[in-house]
């Protein structure tokens, strides 16, 4: 998904795209993405740097120097404590956006400089944390905690969401799984397709045992984890066959199976019932957050008065 193609096209839409530092092999890769990017769009644009738990981390040091060497000014930070590349980036002259899935670690990067935060709420799709926490309240407990800017992330999907996440506080609204279903989006129509028949109790979660719990597509692959789990809870190897990246980038990339593999999505795969363009897909929830904003809360009000 956060290639430099969709990436601008997303911004060639009105929205912020981003492009995801890991899903690149090397960090040289990340800066050819970085240039592809440039040459679709004089839109602004971000990077993403997700620190992942692993045995053998990569070389984060040497992507950040790209994402800085390249001029990127807006960088997304996620995962593990922030604390080094926050600074890193600030000292660069970035603008840092740090992902959360709590208001803890929220104030926390608050605290060692983050410009904005993402709350991540229980809904998404990825890793929502352990604390089971949906937006509803996240959110109004970070405009009540934080005194920075922040954005809803986590279940976004439409208009009205988008009018709801402004009354309690936010910026505006971070989408991932919605943006899977566009026409740009880089996966095979199979995948989207499922995407537009699912429902709220498509997704299921997985890897809870080992507390990396991580909400994906209930399919036949993910209800093998979880029996696994069942079995040996805590056992990480027993089910990494499962899990590794390689086989949904096969799924996404060249076979279009939505069973064999593990792949991540939020609950807002319910509200999906098209495949847009990234272009129509931001017009029209704007338009329908304005009409809420406009037409809906003020008649509500009036009618009171």
């Amino acid at each position: 998904m956060g290639y430099h193609d969709m990436c601008a096209a997303v911004s060639n839409a009105g929205g912020l795209g981003t492009i995801t530092a890991l899903s690149q092999k090397t960090p040289e890769a990340l800066r050819s993405e970085i240039r592809k990017c440039k040459a679709l769009t004089s839109k602004p644009f971000a990077v993403n740097l997700t620190l992942l738990p692993a045995l053998a981390p990569p070389d984060y040091g040497a992507y950040a120097r790209v994402i800085i060497e390249e001029g990127v000014r807006i960088v997304e930070t996620a995962g593990r404590n922030p604390k080094k590349w926050i600074k890193l980036f600030k000292d660069n002259g970035c603008f840092v956006i740090h992902k959360c899935v709590a208001i803890k670690h929220a104030l926390t990067a608050q605290r060692l400089g983050a410009d904005m935060i993402s709350m991540d709420g229980f809904e998404c799709g990825g890793h929502p944390g352990e604390d089971d926490v949906g937006n509803w309240v996240l959110l109004a407990q970070a405009a009540r905690k934080l005194r920075i800017p922040f954005i809803a992330s986590g279940g976004c999907a439409n208009g009205a969401q988008l009018a709801a996440a402004l009354a309690l506080g936010a910026e505006g609204m971070n989408m991932g799984t919605r943006f899977m279903a566009t026409r740009e989006a880089p996966i095979h129509e199979n995948i989207k397709r499922a995407l537009v028949a699912g429902d709220e109790k498509s997704t299921t979660l997985v890897m809870r045992t080992v507390r990396n719990t991580e909400r994906v597509f209930k399919n036949g692959a993910a209800k093998e984890v979880r029996a696994i789990e069942s079995k040996t809870p805590g056992d990480f190897t027993k089910f990494l066959h499962l899990v590794k990246g390689a086989n949904y980038k096969k799924s996404f990339q060249e076979t279009g199976d939505t069973e064999s593999s593990v792949w991540s999505c939020g609950q807002s795969m319910a509200l999906i019932d098209s495949i847009p363009t990234c272009k129509d897909l931001i017009a029209q929830i704007v338009s329908d957050a304005e009409k809420v904003m406009s037409k809906r809360l003020p008649g509500m009000l009036n009618s009171r008065l």
